[in-house]
């Protein structure tokens, strides 16, 4: 038979009240009283009623998490951070993934709202305008997280795309690349795509180099990547090129074998993320890192202050990034 509170105050000399008090964190006990208690609690292994700690406490412990796919290792890399900070402060996670579906998240939403989570973390593509206005409903901490789009009005974790790309850029001038080539979807004006886009036309201009030599795509996957080149990129003696995203230099690395171009003999490569296929596929991709575990973290963590009623800092936060100098590129 389950174990109750009643066997937990009996076994341990106080009243129901004061158990509660110790389980809840409710009001304070004096440090002996919690401490006995507590001994009983690990003694007979007394597992607290979920449902009325949270009538009592006002609090459910929970963080809903959508998702677009935990098959995507950066997605995957977010979740963890959130998951493994979410149990340093006794936090459960609600994982809900959407896979792309735009009606799903809103689904999801409403779920989560009537599991009473205290806080929502949306990791997607793009903000629609029916999440923003439920989210603006439910009047919850939220927290959006997109490698692809941004944010003014909710709580972001990210980095800085412009001076990123803008280094990125630079370093590919030290090697000594002249001709340099942006690959990206520019379509998009909310597009994370149009920030590096700017830090490598910045780059380039200070340079006196020229910043034209765009090929854009249609979206963001290794096909794509695939598709915006084309027998120009030899008409205009291209040296590098810079992919605004990991998958879309995939692409450009198939797109070269199968042109008989040699990466990087004939044309250096970089990208932009370092999803974990970066480093295994051949030639090692330079890109630029981003901590993906540690948005995550700080995302949650931010959550956890706002219900703590902690100060946040700041509302859009960026994180430190990195540049991976790997095989994909080389000195002229």
């Amino acid at each position: 038979m389950a174990i109750t509170i009643k066997d937990v105050a009996r076994l341990a000399g106080v009243s129901i009240s004061t158990v509660s008090r110790v389980v809840n964190d409710s009001k304070p006990v004096s440090p002996e009283v919690k401490r006995k208690v507590l001994e009983v609690i690990k003694e007979v292994g007394y597992k607290p009623n979920e449902v009325a700690r949270t009538l009592v406490t006002k609090k459910s412990y929970l963080i809903g998490v959508i998702i677009t796919d935990l098959a995507d290792s950066y997605v995957a890399d977010m979740v963890r951070g959130i998951e493994e900070v979410g149990k340093m402060y006794n936090y459960d996670i609600l994982l809900c993934s959407t896979y792309g579906d735009k009606e799903e998240e809103l689904k999801y939403i409403q779920l989560l709202n009537t599991k009473q989570v205290e806080g929502m973390i949306l990791i997607s593509d793009t903000l629609s305008d029916e999440i923003d206005e439920r989210i603006d409903e439910y009047d919850i901490p939220f927290v959006y997280l997109s490698r692809y789009s941004n944010s003014d009005k909710y709580p972001t974790v990210s980095i800085d795309y412009y001076f990123a790309a803008y280094e990125l850029t630079k370093y590919l001038i030290k090697l000594g690349h002249e001709n340099i080539g942006f690959v990206g979807f520019l379509e998009d004006e909310s597009s994370t795509q149009i920030e590096k886009y700017e830090g490598y036309r910045r780059a380039m201009e200070e340079m006196k180099l020229d910043s034209s030599l765009i090929y854009e795509t249609k979206g963001t996957n290794i096909a794509h990547g695939y598709k915006a080149l084309n027998d120009s990129i030899e008409k205009d003696k291209l040296t590098a090129l810079f992919c605004g995203y990991d998958e879309i230099a995939i692409g450009v690395l198939n797109y070269c074998y199968d042109n008989n171009l040699n990466v990087p003999e004939d044309i250096s490569i970089a990208g932009f993320g370092d999803i974990s296929i970066a480093s295994l596929i051949r030639p090692k991709l330079t890109t630029v890192k981003e901590p993906f575990y540690d948005i995550g973290a700080v995302a949650i963590r931010k959550i956890i202050k706002t219900l703590g009623k902690e100060d946040v800092g700041e509302k859009h936060i960026k994180l430190p990034y990195l540049i991976q100098q790997r095989d994909s590129s080389i000195k002229i």
